[in-house]
């Protein structure tokens, strides 16, 4: 017996494919399909239209209610004029209770004069008589005709990624910044970054893309999605500006091709083949690549600035000595093997050479060196792989805004000191994967000199690997003040750390909202981390607890006392402490782990 949900279905040859895969069975089996056309529900249904459910618009006071809500606030909620209502009334009748339909014209509205109202108004009135379907597209055009032109060209790149793709934000807004489609001003005191998740909060609002996974933590949107509608009216528009080629062996592509992204896995690739040997793809500036058979080629490409290898493109065998070559790369991105089967990648002996190289993004591979003349790329912001060790001369890579997967066992005492200069860091994650008997006194001297003079900027540490136990004596690194006051740390990862005690610095830390630590003694710990003021994730495990020890007892205050006044998440490990709950404690408490 089986329940299955299928989502989307466009016609009923894709029904029919999806059909003959399910076994007849009479206990009770059933498939639930979604779609738009009418007459693909009635063929999923056999033609019977009594299995067929319309989903019904929102009514008009819902309608009312969303459209007023998103144009004037949730506090205002109404028009100021009788125009405006008046106009309302006519957009919401053309919307037909389409909820996409009405955010997006809301949004375009909103905080708009009378004379953009009235021209909206007057544009709408223009349009076309159609089927909803046809309507929705027409006034989603609409929304996207009067976006401003770095927007425009902003949600355009979402057509390099499949339907239903998750895109994570940070790759997105990095891509969108070395293409230079991101504009800073001088006096801004921003970065291209900044400004850059700027504009994605601005689509966001705008609901030309919806927000996907969120840090319920921090409320940052980590990633977007884009509505089907919206992805296919992207595409229309790309193809015809010759902004982004999609290719999936449907079609012939002609002309030359600046961006595109290759999308079906086929074994046969006869006709992309024929795309490359027409020249159509010897200019080609940003590449995402699906397609394994097809890397050699690319990595041809001389005008190549953006190179992107998803999830089973990168196997053991592909050379990828050519990259060295590609003199205007900006982002590299391999992502190979899914996470827990990772393979090791070899990059090139040399890639100096390649001086516009801004973003080194390596996953799912392991990278157990970078070429010895990584430090010589002047513009690197972010460098991540696994299991790395820092190169000789780390100090000289002071753009790099990010540095992860770094190993710090087999990273000499030099390299650990040279992170110290690198203070454009905001993000830090090393290992201390090594032997059992952990690493040397001299080299945590080392990390400790380097995160101090990083403080100022640094917003996410991770400490990762294999525990590493930090005594409670002068020469402990960690138990000294490690983040002055005033630090912007946001997110401390410390579970691999083995501290006597909770260190009081902590307690100093007011932007910090998510701490995983672990502590053989918690003591006062609770009460060091209790008033901190963002904290909405804390994690602490009590470790080396023996049968002759006492059981602690914790007590978490109550109303009142101002503890823990922003934490939505607490997971305590330790098999001989007793909790104790005030009444009123915690009082945003939405998850609570104990083992």
């Amino acid at each position: 017996m089986y329940f299955i949900v299928i989502d989307d279905i466009w016609d009923s040859e894709a029904w029919g494919l999806i059909q003959s895969a399910f076994p007849e069975t009479e206990r009770g089996s059933r498939v639930i399909t979604t779609t738009r056309n009418h007459d693909v529900a009635l063929a999923t249904c056999n033609a019977e239209s009594e299995y067929v459910y319309k989903i019904k618009p929102l009514s008009v006071e819902d309608s009312i209610t969303l459209f007023f809500r998103r144009t004037f606030g949730p506090k205002k909620g109404c028009p100021d004029t009788p125009r405006k209502v008046e106009i309302s009334i006519d957009i919401l009748n053309r919307c037909g209770g389409m909820p996409l339909a009405i955010n997006s014209i809301a949004s375009l509205l909103a905080g708009k004069t009378d004379s953009t109202w009235e021209y909206v108004w007057k544009s709408l009135g223009a349009m076309t008589e159609g089927d909803d379907h046809e309507k929705m597209k027409q006034i989603l055009d609409l929304s996207y005709i009067h976006l401003p032109d770095h927007l425009k060209t902003c949600l355009l790149y979402v057509c390099m990624y499949p339907e239903d793709r998750e895109i994570d934000k940070h790759n997105l807004l990095r891509k969108w910044v070395v293409e230079g489609f991101v504009h800073v001003s001088r006096n801004s005191g921003l970065d291209a970054e900044d400004v850059a998740e700027k504009y994605f909060e601005e689509l966001i609002s705008m609901c030309m893309i919806q927000p996907g996974r969120i840090d319920k933590y921090s409320n940052e949107v980590l990633s977007c999605r884009v509505h089907d509608i919206i992805l296919d009216l992207m595409r229309s528009k790309s193809s015809k500006e010759n902004f982004i080629h999609v290719i999936d062996g449907s079609k012939d592509e002609t002309g030359e091709i600046r961006r595109v992204s290759v999308h079906r896995n086929d074994k046969e690739d006869t006709r992309i083949s024929e795309t490359i040997n027409k020249g159509s793809l010897s200019h080609v500036r940003s590449v995402l690549l699906y397609r394994s058979s097809l890397v050699p080629c690319f990595l041809e490409f001389k005008y190549v600035r953006v190179l992107h290898l998803e999830y089973g493109v990168i196997s053991g065998n592909i050379d990828l000595t050519s990259i060295s070559r590609l003199f205007l790369l900006r982002y590299l991105k391999i992502a190979g093997s899914p996470p827990g089967r990772p393979y090791e990648l070899k990059l090139p002996n040399q890639i100096g050479g390649l001086q516009q190289l801004e973003i080194i993004d390596i996953y799912g591979c392991k990278l157990r060196n970078y070429p010895s003349d990584i430090v010589s790329l002047p513009w690197l912001s972010h460098l991540s792989s696994m299991g790395s060790v820092l190169p000789d001369g780390i100090d000289k890579l002071t753009s790099l805004r990010t540095l992860a997967g770094i190993r710090l066992y087999g990273s000499s005492v030099e390299n650990v000191k040279g992170l110290g200069k690198l203070t454009n860091l905001r993000q830090l994650e090393i290992s201390s994967d090594g032997p059992s008997e952990g690493l040397e006194e001299a080299t945590m001297d080392a990390l400790y000199s380097s995160i101090c003079k990083l403080s100022a900027n640094l917003r996410t540490f991770t400490f990762t690997g294999g525990f590493l136990y930090i005594r409670d004596v002068p020469a402990g690194w960690i138990t000294r003040t490690t983040f002055p006051w005033g630090s912007q740390i946001q997110e401390l990862n410390l579970g691999y750390c083995r501290f006597e005690r909770c260190p009081e610095w902590i307690g100093q830390l007011h932007g910090l909202y998510k701490i995983c630590i672990s502590v053989r003694e918690v003591a006062d710990g609770v009460s060091i981390v209790a008033q901190l003021p963002s904290l909405a994730y804390f994690c602490l495990s009590i470790f080396g607890m023996g049968k002759e020890e006492k059981e602690e007892s914790v007590v978490i205050p109550g109303t009142g006392s101002g503890a823990f006044r922003a934490l939505k998440h607490l997971r305590f490990y330790c098999k001989k402490v007793s909790l104790t709950f005030e009444a009123g404690a915690m009082p945003k408490l939405e998850k609570l782990s104990i083992q």
